[in-house]
């Protein structure tokens, strides 16, 4: 074997001697450092490939297959690894001067800074003791590991069957976390861990090839070979049934006992060891700015009585001779209102995306190029399922953005609501804005995958609204079901500090949203358990909403007739989520730059 020296032939030395000490000037000369930009790109690009390798879903979704093969860590020395270098990471970017950087890189600076901090607090935090709530867990994370990935190649298949066999690290690296919850007192309330219990013992089958996980091993590309096929099926069959059914048999019973024993029988965040810390992180995390809960109650209890009288003259003007309560009672069990079979369902929430398609020009400038799809929740969380999400398409992978619609129990999904549901949860909600965050260009990797709940829920309730300048509520009962989802909204304000901060209890909760909505009795109890499993999501609906809603009326009454709706929006847009303060300042500008432009 030829062995490769190291030695530096001598007639190189003195080049080399000079060349070394050249670069030593150069780095301790006083006038010498890198440009701002260049020690922002750095960072930038640093902490990417470490958010990459944290995150390998996310790799994955963002069309880097380096990390396919595994799930996350969250072990303890992952969180302390992870928490180390976040502050390495929130240095560096403090060192840089800000005032030598162009306004691009200002928001690049700003954004992973805010990024940074948010997530550094949660880790310091550890929040990961409840990495569960109704809407989110870990076991989803690797049940939708595959969704919409592209895999072409036999190594695909193989790097997921790895992915899978992971499963039982990922899974019992959870429930460490959830003990160290018990240890603390710090645990989901008993009434959401009944809810959720059962979809996980859902997921424990004799039979491997009825798991969701199996489905990308129904159906192959045309270049592989038999051999690889069965090969494949036979070795996806036995992780499943070797390693991913015993994980989801280990959660669910450590869920339907040990845990379910220690959960409380309290509901409210603040109520929680640390509890008053935790509640305020949350708000700052959804909300995106820094408020006290009580005024955000406040804020709620008067948007609900501004769009109470909304909805009671809108009763009026249609006709009906009844009350609220005979109105909204009406609306829940009248069977013209409700589909009869999934199909319908599905037929009509596309029929009313495609109207909304025809008229997105005359209100945007600048329009994705993905497609989106309207598909049903899929059948093994849809019990527990909130109405209706959006889940963005995968970066190179093989479907567009998909609009889901829940199928079950249609006698709870009410169709004069589907007008507000779309235009929240696809265009130009949802879909719109995350696609148009991942085709931004010239901008850093983890903004196109940012998703910041104010923004992103703010815009699609805004949406809402906007629908009704589009001309796509039809009738009375699909404007007041517009009213009502935008009363369900505020109501979360009440709701949700209600129960977190106020001690409300869940009755309470529950007659509060049916009191004011016409939302269904499932909807009411799985909403109300969202909220109380998930502090302060719900609050960054109305909001972001009211934040935007605010910067528009501001740019309408400073640019008057100057004032273009069109360039309004994909100035919101333009790039990507961002906090709401950080919003402001770019909505500012936007208005300082229309106003000069015109005067031109």
């Amino acid at each position: 074997m030829a062995r490769y020296s190291t030695a530096i032939p001598v007639r190189n030395r003195r080049g080399l001697t000079f060349f070394l000490m050249t670069c030593l000037w150069v780095l301790v000369s006083p006038g010498w450092a890198a440009a701002p930009s260049e020690q922002l790109q750095r960072v930038i690009d640093d902490h990417w490939q470490f958010y990459l390798q944290e995150n390998p879903t996310t790799a994955s979704r963002m069309g880097d297959k380096r990390y396919n093969n595994r799930l996350p860590g969250v072990s303890g020395q992952d969180r302390a690894r992870r928490l180390k270098a976040e502050k390495q990471f929130i240095k560096r970017l403090e060192n840089i001067d800000r005032d030598k950087l162009d306004a691009d890189a200002q928001v690049n600076r700003d954004l992973l800074l805010w990024v940074l901090k948010n997530s550094a607090e949660s880790n310091a935090l550890y929040l990961e003791r409840i990495p569960v709530n109704t809407f989110y867990s870990f076991w989803n994370t690797a049940l939708s590991a595959s969704r919409g990935l592209s895999m072409s190649q036999v190594s695909d298949y193989e790097d997921y069957i790895q992915r899978i066999e992971d499963t039982g690290r990922f899974f019992d690296e959870n429930i460490a976390n959830m003990r160290a919850g018990i240890d603390d007192g710090f645990v989901l309330p008993k009434i959401v861990v009944k809810g959720i219990a059962p979809t996980v013992r859902a997921q424990v089958y004799d039979e491997p090839t009825r798991s969701s996980l199996y489905e990308p091993f129904e159906k192959f590309p045309e270049s592989f070979s038999e051999a690889d096929r069965k090969r494949l099926q036979e070795q996806a069959a036995r992780a499943i049934r070797e390693h991913a059914m015993p994980a989801f048999d280990r959660v669910a019973t450590f869920l339907d006992g040990e845990y379910m024993n220690a959960a409380t029988d309290s509901l409210g965040a603040e109520q929680l060891p640390g509890g008053k810390a935790y509640y305020r992180h949350a708000i700052r995390t959804y909300v995106t700015m820094d408020m006290d809960p009580g005024e955000i109650h406040k804020i709620g209890l008067a948007e609900v009585k501004r769009i109470r009288g909304e909805m009671q003259q809108l009763i009026e003007d249609s006709g009906f001779d009844g009350s609220f309560e005979e109105f909204t009672e009406f609306l829940r069990t009248d069977p013209q209102f409700y589909a009869k079979t999934p199909d319908e369902l599905l037929k009509e929430a596309s029929y009313i995306a495609k109207k909304i398609d025809y008229r997105l020009p005359e209100f945007f400038g600048k329009l994705p190029r993905l497609p989106y799809g309207v598909v049903p929740v899929p059948d093994e969380i849809a019990p527990n399922y909130t109405t209706a999400s959006y889940n963005p398409a995968a970066i190179g992978g093989t479907r567009g953005g998909a609009y889901w619609v829940n199928t079950y129990a249609l006698d709870q999904r009410p169709l004069y609501e589907l007008v507000a549901l779309t235009l929240h949860e696809a265009v130009p909600g949802h879909h719109l804005q995350g696609a148009l965050s991942l085709e931004l260009e010239n901008v850093p990797e983890f903004r196109k995958n940012l998703y910041l709940s104010a923004f992103g829920e703010g815009w699609a309730l805004y949406t809402e609204r906007l629908g009704v300048e589009m001309g796509v509520y039809d009738t009375p009962y699909q404007q007041f079901g517009r009213l009502s989802y935008e009363m369900w909204r505020a109501a979360r304000l009440v709701i949700d500090t209600g129960i977190h901060s106020q001690g409300w209890t869940r009755q309470q909760a529950l007659d509060y949203l049916a009191e004011n909505t016409s939302l269904s009795e499932a909807n009411v109890r799985a909403e109300v358990d969202r909220y109380i499993s998930w502090p302060g999501q719900a609050l960054s609906y109305k909001m972001g909403e009211i934040k935007i809603r605010e910067l528009r009326k501001k740019a309408e009454q400073q640019l008057g007739d100057r004032f273009d709706l069109r360039a309004f929006h994909d100035a919101v847009l333009a790039n990507g989520a961002v906090p709401m303060e950080m919003l402001e300042v770019q909505m500012d500008r936007f208005v300082a730059e229309s106003d000069a432009e015109s005067k031109r």
